[in-house]
């Protein structure tokens, strides 16, 4: 049995998840399954998956849904359900994972707690010019390259070379609060199914949040690690994103909020 599944969402993107793939085949923590919370994708990402699962050797588990607009929520409860591990971190198809990655949330996995990582954005054009050798190296986690390919200046550079006590030291100041993100949090599966999972009414916005929000509820407690545990976001349009969908997801974490919810009926089990 693996110590770690990981939920990777994904939805037809797959020039970046190869990226990712390539992020999690160089792992330092090796004990970890991949679960693909694919939310209708075309037989492109399944070509994809078959590679790395038989050039790669990495241990996939494809969850497929019939597209049906974006219904995320509703793949990431199958996607839990598949795990075959205690212990789940979600990302997204469009993190790219540093190499100790997974060793981190393993090494601050801790009963009662979920952990709270970040994630370091990269605009569009470094996206694009980061490669396999660079992912394999290292290079897309090292400020003086990502440097020399146009990245600006900005204390988030901190999130790259913070190490040990700093890095410590940095999640346990910094103002953000720690919550429940989908493209870097990890938590027991237990927890997860006790609060049943994600809220499937809610679209794009907040859906990880609101879980998280129920798992506090619940009692259980978030973990600060976002200057730990770190992934690179490679930049993509959002086009799924409305201000109806936005409206909506802010009115159902508000009722979590103000009536101390700690389970959803439309969840894993419904009703």
């Amino acid at each position: 049995m693996t110590d770690i599944s990981v939920i990777i969402s994904t939805y037809n993107s797959e020039a970046w998840l190869e990226k990712v793939l390539w992020g999690y085949s160089c792992q330092t923590f090796k004990n970890f399954e991949i679960v693909i919370a694919d939310d209708g994708s075309g037989p492109k990402t399944k070509d994809l998956l078959y590679k790395f699962r038989d050039q790669e050797g990495l241990n996939i588990n494809h969850v497929w849904q019939e597209d049906d607009g974006f219904q995320k929520s509703m793949i990431l409860n199958k996607s839990i359900v598949a795990c075959k591990s205690d212990y789940i971190v979600m990302s997204d198809g469009d993190c790219i994972p540093r190499n100790d990655f997974l060793e981190i949330h393993q090494n601050n996995k801790e009963k009662g707690c979920f952990l709270s990582g970040g994630y370091f954005m990269l605009p569009m054009d470094i996206s694009k010019a980061i490669t396999k050798e660079d992912i394999l190296k290292g290079n897309c986690f090292n400020l003086k390259w990502l440097k020399a390919h146009g990245l600006a200046s900005s204390f988030k550079n901190n999130k790259l070379t913070a190490k040990g006590l700093k890095s410590n030291l940095l999640n346990k100041f910094t103002p953000t609060r720690p919550s429940w993100n989908g493209h870097n949090a990890s938590g027991w599966k237990t927890d997860i199914v006790a609060v049943n999972g994600f809220d499937e009414r809610m679209q794009y916005g907040g859906q990880d949040r609101e879980l998280g929000e129920r798992l506090v509820n619940y009692g259980i407690k978030p973990k600060q690690i976002r200057y730990s545990a770190i992934c690179v976001h490679l930049d993509h349009k959002r086009g799924y994103k409305t201000p109806e969908s936005m409206a909506k997801n802010r009115a159902i974490r508000d009722e979590t909020k103000s009536e101390n919810k700690k389970w959803t009926d439309s969840g894993i089990k419904k009703g």
